[in-house]
C-alpha cells in the first residue's frame, strides 16, 4: 500500500511539473517542492481598474520573464534633454532616486494544475517586490505587502480553479511619490516561487541551525526542525538529519520518530557532534550540507522521503567583546567593510542570480571582507554567495521607523508591519553563517526619544526571540533632526550589543572612556578619512571594523561623492547627475581612485600612483564630504606638454622618487602631516612615469609605473564566462575596453560604440560608469567612459552559440563567442 501511494505521489509531482512547463517554466527541479515561477508574466504599466479579475483582457500586454525592474527601462518621448533613457529631469524621485519614474503597474500570470492529493497545499512566494504590492488569485485578494525588501508568501489553495482549468495571478505594484533616499527600482525585481510542500512537511522557516560548540577537535551543531501537516488525523513519521561534508560523506547523523498533528507545528531539537570539523571563516568558508528528511515509515529498511530540505551550513564560533574585539573561531578579525545598496548598476534593481554573485565577487577581489546591507535585507542569492566566498554580513532591516525621511516612505507602514518584516528577514536569513549581526536601523531620527527607545526594546526583544546567537546593532549618526548632543545616543546603544557609528570615528576613544565595555565600529565613514578611521580599528580592541560609504557606486543620491569647480562641494547634484559616485568601485565594476589608496592602507599594495586631471586655471577643486579628488592612474594627457600635473603617490614607505623617461624629476619624504601620501607637481612630458619607493633604510620596497597610451586602435572584449547554462536567469558580463596598438586601455577614450547580439541571448544592459552621462542602458549602443564600458547578455533558455559584436568608427571590430549549454 505504501509503495502504491509513493508512485501516485511521484506521478502527481511529474504531472505538476509538466503543467507548469507548459506555461514557460523550463527549469526542472529534482524534487518539485518549490518551482521557480519567473517565466511568462504579462506586464503593463498603468493605473488600471479591474485587472485583478481572472477574465480581464491582457492579450495585448507585454510578456516578460522575472526578475524585472520597470524603472530602468527607457521612457517614451526621448528628447536628449529632459528624457534620456530611463531618466526624467522632472521625476518625482528627483536626485534622491536617480531621476527615474515610478508609478503603478500590473503583472499577470496564467497557469493550470492537475488534481491535488488530499491535504495538498499550493502557495506563492515573492522574494521582493518594490513596493506596496497587492496580489490576487482568480479575483480573490490574497493580501497587501508594503515593504519592498522582505519576502512574503500567500496560500493559494482555497481559491484555485478546478484541475486543468486556468488560474490567474495578478499583482499590482505601487511605487509612488518620493519614497526613498536612493534608487529602489520598481516591480517584481526578485524571484517568485510556487511552493508545493507535501501534506506532511517540513517548515523551511522553522529550521534553525546553530553551532553550540565549534572547536578544532569537536563541534556540536544544533538543528531545530519544525514540521506540520494538513491531512486529517495524526501522522507518524521518522525525522532523519544527516550532516554531509563537501564530498557528500555523512559526518553526523540523528533520527527520531515524530507524531504530527494536523494544523499544529511540531518542533524537534537535535544535536550532532562533529569530530575534527572544518570550521567556516572568511579565509576558509567551508560549507557542510544539513539534510533533513521526513520519512513515510519508521521502518528503516524501506523508507521513502515524504519531504526533505538541504541547507548549506557553516560551523563557526563568533565572539564580540570590548577586550578582544570580534573573533571567529578564536581568531581576531578586523572588519574591512563596505556599505552596499541593493541595485545592480546598469540592470537597475533586477536581482539576477549572476548579478548578485558578481557584487560579492567584486567586493572580495578588492579586499573587503564584510558588507553592511544598507539599508535593507538583500536577496537570498546574495547571502548564499557571501556564505560560499567567506564575506561577513551585517543584515540591516530598516532606514526609517515612525518618523519620515520622505513623505511616501516606509514610515507610513512601520507601526503595523515592523514585526512581520523583521520576522520575514530573520527567519529567512538566520541559517547563513556569513551573517554576524542584525541591524535594526540606520540614522533613525527618533532613536533617542522615549518612543524610539521603546521601539528599540521591542525590536531587540523580537530578534532575540527568533535568534539569540547573534549581536544586534544599529547605525547612528549625529543628531541632525533633534537638538541633542552625541551623548544622547548612550540610551539607545545601551539596549544594543554593538554600537554603529556613522561618521563619528573621532568619538571612539572618548566614548570608551565614558562608557567602558562598549563595542563599536564605523558603520559609515568617508573615503578621505580612511587612514585615521582604520588606525582606530587597528589600535583599539573595542573597535571591530570600518565600513566605507560606499563600497560601490549606486543609482540615486546623485553626485554625493562629486568633485567640481563650482558650488560649495557639499550635498547631492541635480540632473544630469544620477549616480552617487561615492563608491570604491564604479557602476560597472572597476576600481576608482580611493580604492588604490585603500589598497595601501590595508596593506594590499606597497605603492600606488594617481594623477589629477588638469585643474582649470584660476579654479579650485571642491570635493564633497563623500568624494575624492578627480584622480586617475594615467599618464596620458594630450595637450598638457610642459604644464604642471599633480601626482600623488600612496605608500607606507619613507621616501618616493619619481623618474620620468629615465630622468629623476623629484624626490620626497613621506611626512606625518600627509600620511601615506607624497604629492608632486611636475611638468608633463609624454612617456613613462615611474615611482620608486624606499623604506627607512633605503631599501627599495615598491615600484609603480604609468605609461602614455597610444591612440585608440581596437576594442577588447573580456567575458566573465565563456560557457553558461542555457537558463533565462543566466547573465554574461563583458568588459568593453578601448585599447591601443599594444593592448593598453586608452584612459581618455570616450567613444560611441554599436552593439549587436546574435544566437541564444539578448542584450540585458549596456553602458558606462559615467555619473552624469544619462543614457539608455537597454539600447544596442554605449559610449565608453575613460576607455571602458560594459555589456551584459541574458541567455534565452536555449542551448547554442552566443555572439557579441561591437564596433566603433576607426576601430577594429571586436567579437566574442559564448556557449550556452
Amino acid at each position: 500500500m505504501k509503495k502504491t501511494m509513493s508512485l501516485a505521489k511521484l506521478f502527481w509531482l511529474g504531472s505538476l511539473a509538466l503543467a507548469l512547463q507548459s506555461y514557460g517554466q523550463t527549469k526542472k527541479l529534482p524534487l518539485v517542492r518549490e518551482q521557480l515561477f519567473d517565466d511568462n508574466w504579462r506586464f503593463k504599466k498603468d493605473s488600471l481598474t479591474g485587472a485583478e479579475q481572472a477574465d480581464y483582457p491582457d492579450a495585448g500586454w507585454r510578456t516578460l520573464h522575472l526578475p524585472h525592474d520597470w524603472a530602468i527601462e527607457d521612457l517614451p518621448g526621448q528628447n536628449d534633454s529632459t528624457i534620456i533613457g530611463p531618466f526624467y529631469k522632472y521625476s518625482l524621485a528627483q536626485e534622491h532616486g536617480g531621476y527615474v519614474v515610478g508609478g503603478t503597474a500590473w503583472y499577470r500570470k496564467q497557469f493550470t494544475l492537475p488534481s491535488l492529493p488530499a491535504g495538498q497545499t499550493i502557495a506563492i512566494r515573492f522574494d521582493g517586490v518594490y513596493m506596496d504590492s497587492d496580489v490576487w488569485i482568480n479575483g480573490h485578494h490574497l493580501g497587501n505587502h508594503p515593504y519592498g525588501y522582505t519576502p512574503f508568501t500567500y496560500d493559494l489553495t482555497p481559491y484555485l480553479a478546478a484541475p486543468g482549468q486556468k488560474n490567474v495571478l495578478a499583482v499590482r505594484v505601487k511605487n509612488e511619490g518620493l519614497n526613498s533616499r536612493w534608487y529602489t527600482g520598481a516591480g517584481i525585481y526578485r524571484h517568485v516561487y510556487l511552493l508545493m510542500p507535501p501534506p506532511i512537511h517540513l517548515i523551511k522557516e522553522g529550521i534553525f541551525i546553530t553551532s553550540q560548540e565549534a572547536g578544532k577537535q569537536k563541534a556540536i551543531v544544533q538543528i531545530t526542525t519544525a514540521m506540520t501537516g494538513s491531512t486529517t488525523g495524526s501522522a507518524l513519521r521518522m525525522l532523519q538529519i544527516r550532516l554531509k561534508d563537501s564530498t557528500g560523506q555523512v559526518v553526523a547523523y540523528a533520527s527520531q520518530p515524530v507524531s504530527i498533528t494536523p494544523g499544529d507545528t511540531t518542533t524537534i531539537i537535535k544535536q550532532l557532534m562533529v569530530n575534527n570539523p572544518a570550521l567556516w571563516s572568511p579565509g576558509r568558508p567551508y560549507l557542510y550540507t544539513t539534510e533533513i528528511r521526513l520519512l513515510d515509515t519508521i521502518n528503516t529498511k524501506h523508507t521513502t522521503a515524504a519531504d526533505q530540505l538541504q541547507i548549506k551550513t557553516g560551523i563557526r564560533k563568533i565572539s564580540i567583546n570590548a577586550s578582544r574585539g570580534l573573533t571567529i573561531n578564536g581568531e581576531r578579525v578586523l572588519l574591512k567593510g563596505g556599505c552596499l545598496h541593493h541595485d545592480n548598476g546598469l540592470l537597475g534593481a533586477a536581482a539576477f542570480d549572476r548579478a548578485e554573485e558578481r557584487k560579492v565577487e567584486l567586493m572580495k577581489a578588492y579586499g573587503f571582507n564584510a558588507i553592511r546591507t544598507s539599508h535593507n535585507p538583500p536577496s537570498e542569492k546574495f547571502l548564499e554567495t557571501c556564505d560560499r566566498l567567506g564575506m561577513l554580513v551585517i543584515d540591516e532591516a530598516f532606514d526609517m521607523w515612525v518618523d519620515q525621511k520622505h513623505p511616501q516612505d516606509y514610515h507610513r507602514f512601520f507601526k503595523a508591519w515592523w514585526q512581520r518584516d523583521l520576522q520575514s528577514m530573520i527567519l529567512r536569513d538566520r541559517n547563513h553563517p556569513s551573517i554576524i549581526m542584525w541591524s535594526i536601523g540606520n540614522e533613525i531620527p527618533e532613536r533617542a526619544d522615549t518612543a524610539g527607545l521603546e521601539i528599540t526594546r521591542q525590536t531587540v526583544k523580537e530578534i532575540r526571540r527568533l535568534d539569540s546567537t547573534r549581536a544586534i546593532t544599529e547605525a547612528e549618526n549625529d543628531f541632525w533632526e533633534r537638538p541633542y548632543k552625541w551623548t544622547a545616543t548612550d540610551a539607545s546603544f545601551a539596549l544594543l550589543d554593538v554600537a554603529g557609528y556613522n561618521y563619528q570615528w573621532r568619538n571612539y576613544a572618548i566614548d570608551e572612556r565614558r562608557v567602558p565595555g562598549r563595542v563599536m565600529y564605523g558603520s559609515e565613514t568617508v573615503p578621505a578619512e580612511l587612514y585615521h578611521a582604520w588606525n582606530q580599528v587597528r589600535g583599539l580592541p573595542f573597535v571591530i571594523g570600518d565600513f566605507v560609504w560606499t563600497a560601490m557606486d549606486y543609482l540615486g543620491e546623485a553626485g554625493i561623492g562629486h568633485n567640481t569647480y563650482t558650488g560649495n562641494g557639499s550635498g547631492r547634484l541635480t540632473f544630469p547627475w544620477f549616480n552617487a559616485w561615492c563608491g570604491d568601485i564604479d557602476l560597472i565594476g572597476n576600481k576608482k581612485p580611493q580604492s588604490y589608496f585603500r589598497d595601501v592602507v590595508w596593506g594590499r599594495s606597497t605603492v600606488e600612483m594617481l594623477v589629477h586631471t588638469p585643474i582649470p586655471e584660476g579654479k579650485k577643486e571642491k570635493v564633497s564630504w563623500w568624494g575624492w579628488p578627480d584622480e586617475v592612474p594615467s599618464w596620458t594627457w594630450p595637450g598638457m606638454n610642459d604644464k604642471n600635473m599633480q601626482v600623488r603617490v600612496f605608500t607606507k614607505g619613507q621616501k618616493v622618487e619619481l623618474v620620468l623617461n629615465d630622468f629623476r624629476v623629484a624626490t620626497k619624504t613621506v611626512s606625518d602631516s600627509t600620511p601615506l601620501t607624497a604629492t608632486f607637481d611636475i611638468p608633463y612630458t609624454p612617456g613613462v612615469l615611474t615611482a620608486f619607493v624606499y623604506d627607512s633604510k633605503g631599501n627599495e620596497i615598491g615600484v609603480k609605473t604609468l605609461a602614455l597610451a597610444n591612440p585608440p586602435q581596437a576594442i577588447k572584449l573580456t567575458a566573465d564566462r565563456t560557457q553558461i547554462t542555457a537558463d533565462a536567469n543566466e547573465l554574461v558580463y563583458v568588459n568593453v575596453d578601448i585599447v591601443d596598438n599594444l593592448g593598453r586601455i586608452v584612459p581618455n577614450a570616450n567613444l560611441p560604440l554599436k552593439i549587436s547580439v546574435s544566437g541564444q541571448a539578448t542584450l540585458a544592459a549596456a553602458g558606462s560608469a559615467c555619473p552624469n552621462c544619462p543614457a539608455s542602458f537597454q539600447q544596442p549602443a554605449l559610449t565608453t567612459f575613460r576607455g571602458r564600458g560594459l555589456a551584459i547578455l541574458r541567455a534565452n533558455g536555449r542551448q547554442g552559440n552566443i555572439i557579441l559584436q561591437i564596433e566603433g568608427q576607426g576601430l577594429k571590430t571586436a567579437k566574442i563567442n559564448i556557449q550556452a549549454k
